[in-house]
């Protein structure tokens, strides 16, 4: 008998693209996931938000394939190419408790849309064993509600980067439709199930929606267009965390527009627009941050047997 979260893979619709295909039969759609869960890299992070990574870490582990097609990609070796081994759900629920074990304050999902019946079914397992820290969900923001929803009592922390307020610039940037239509509802479908974010007593995230926003050379109005949907729809004191970390990778060169960091003046009128906005909590970056040096190497380090 398919267990029920599984069974979700024989005819996929767990992100917007809904391409259908029977994962189970070792058909793929967009995204080229299979039935297993693909996993690049299991690591102790220490580049993500103060609140995530802590003084230890945060507990990443890295999904291969992706629901977009970003040209500028930093992990596109295995968001694209699919960099990576299958895991089972008893293997999975393992590299989650090693997290735990290596001291990491949280378990960090990286890009896990496309494996959330897997994930949902090996956090359980997981959390049955005694995994404790919190689960952060750590996305692109291009989710499906009822997805989502096969989460909820799971997750603890959910980290979206909503990326862009207009149709050209997701078509453009990442080959998508409907992107903020469907990035929009996602995220207050997040907000519904962890609420604002919370803090304990050494400063650590430990429930709640952090918001990412990564600014993109030239997209001042879509950065403001999506601080202002963050102020109109969600408490003003949701955290959002403003990135200055854009580096033009892979095929980014390709769009003169955005093959070039950001200047200080384009990432300083953003967080200008996030106080007129009346956003009152959130992250911003030192540009220094934009480096290659911060890319991750998907040498299979964390994988048990691997």
């Amino acid at each position: 008998m398919v267990e029920p979260a599984t069974a979700a893979l024989s005819r996929c619709s767990l992100c917007p693209r809904r391409c259908m295909a029977d994962r189970l039969r070792g058909e793929t759609g967009f995204c080229g996931a299979g039935a297993a869960a693909t996993v690049a890299l299991a690591s102790l992070h220490h580049g993500e938000e103060p609140c995530i990574s802590g003084s230890r870490g945060s507990g990443t582990v890295f999904f291969s394939r992706c629901n977009l097609r970003c040209v500028y990609c930093q992990n596109h070796e295995i968001s694209w190419e699919g960099t990576g081994i299958d895991l089972t759900v008893d293997e999975l629920a393992e590299v989650f408790l090693q997290r735990q074990t290596a001291g990491a304050h949280n378990l960090n999902l990286v890009s896990p849309t496309p494996y959330i019946p897997v994930i949902a079914d090996a956090l359980r397992q997981a959390k049955n064993r005694g995994l404790k820290i919190p689960v952060v969900y750590n996305t692109n923001a291009y989710e499906n509600v009822a997805a989502l929803r096969l989460l909820e009592g799971l997750v603890d922390i959910y980290l979206p980067d909503l990326k862009y307020a207009t149709e050209e610039a997701a078509s453009r940037y990442s080959g998508v439709k409907n992107y903020f239509e469907a990035a929009a509802a996602a995220v207050l479908e997040m907000h519904r199930q962890a609420g604002t974010l919370t803090f304990d007593r050494d400063g650590l995230a430990q429930r709640g929606l952090l918001i990412r926003h990564l600014v993109l050379p030239g997209q001042y109005d879509s950065a403001c267009r999506i601080l202002q949907w963050v102020r109109s729809n969600l408490p003003a004191g949701t955290y959002v965390s403003i990135m200055g970390q854009y580096v033009p990778l892979w095929q980014a060169r390709r769009y003169p527009e955005i093959n070039r960091r950001l200047t200080p003046a384009e990432y300083e009128a953003v967080l200008d627009y996030f106080d007129k906005a009346g956003l009152r909590n959130g992250y911003m970056q030192d540009l220094s941050a934009a480096t290659e040096e911060y890319v991750p190497r998907f040498d299979l380090s964390g994988l048990s047997g691997h």
